[in-house]
């Protein structure tokens, strides 16, 4: 097969299908700039994970005075200095836990001060209504319940709580956006490989004359449909590049340029350039093969050689 007569013919293919091409090549970029932008978000929370699920603390609370008086968790009065000697050492023999830290009440009071010291609530606290408590680092932030379970009801413990538990709820959040991105990007991969159909369909239509004309010179079946599919597979490719455009574009400004440069957000571990570089070959494989092959079956319908 001469490729002059493939590259001509894909020429004349992708002009006389001008606006449909177009279509396609917008509808290829949009679905598959989204389908790089999930996988990105999914490296992100995957990310985001690993950097605060090893920072995260399990906190042991001690009853104080104010909880002696009006919670039931501390009904047999405030913690004894033998109960904090006892509960340290219980928590130290334990496998799971990496490092423990006290924190007084003077200490709790400060980093509250640091934190909510402009509401109104923060005025009218003292040190001595604050809750002393044990700040566990666990070698594996998934074995929180060891804890819970050692300690939640015994005496001179308030409560048990795992940070672990807040960042969840986050995660989940961020999981379920991820999920609805996923199915816009199926919808519009839908709607693309619907528009590449139809291209195919219409620019088989238009040159049914010629093809009739290589069928009786005893052209084979991948001559004759060898155009049709590098039509396209050029198309997606050129949405496929749009569409890795987007992400680089997207990295730059939002993460680089935007984000990154927050002051609020200036804890977050954002992802690198080498996460959005590895999935640049993922979509540009994908634009050139989803394209060929929905014509290729296109056309066995379509095209009879």
């Amino acid at each position: 097969m001469r490729a002059q007569f493939v590259l001509s013919e894909i020429g004349v293919g992708l002009r006389r299908n001008l606006t449909m091409t177009f279509a396609v090549i917008v509808s290829v970029a949009l679905s598959l700039a989204l389908f790089g932008g999930s996988l990105l978000m999914s490296d992100q929370v995957n990310t985001m994970k690993g950097y605060w699920y090893d920072k995260v603390n399990v906190s042991v609370f001690l009853c104080n005075k104010s909880d002696a008086e009006s919670d039931p968790n501390c009904a047999k009065g405030a913690v004894t200095e033998d109960q904090k000697k006892e509960i340290l050492t219980d928590l130290k023999k334990m496998a799971v836990v990496d490092t423990v830290t006290y924190e007084s009440q003077d200490e709790a009071y400060k980093h509250y001060k640091q934190q909510f010291g402009d509401s109104p609530l923060a005025s009218s606290l003292t040190p001595d209504q604050m809750q002393e408590s044990y700040r566990i680092k666990l070698k594996d932030p998934e074995k929180y319940q060891v804890i819970a379970t050692a300690f939640d009801g015994r005496d001179g413990v308030q409560s048990v709580q795992d940070q672990k538990g807040i960042l969840d709820n986050l995660f989940g959040l961020l999981n379920g956006m991820n999920w609805a991105a996923r199915m816009v990007m199926a919808l519009m991969l839908v709607v693309a490989l619907m528009l590449i159909v139809n291209t195919v369909r219409v620019s088989a239509f238009s040159r049914r004359r010629e093809t009739g004309i290589m069928r009786l010179v005893g052209a084979s079946g991948f001559y004759i449909q060898a155009p049709f599919i590098a039509e396209a597979a050029v198309a997606g490719l050129i949405g496929g590049g749009v569409a890795c455009g987007f992400l680089v574009v997207a990295r730059y400004f939002i993460i680089d340029h935007g984000l990154a440069l927050s002051q609020k957000l200036n804890l977050i571990n954002f992802i690198g350039w080498d996460a959005v570089l590895t999935k640049l070959p993922l979509i540009l494989a994908t634009s050139l093969l989803m394209p060929a092959l929905a014509a290729f079956f296109a056309l066995r319908k379509y095209l009879k050689v």
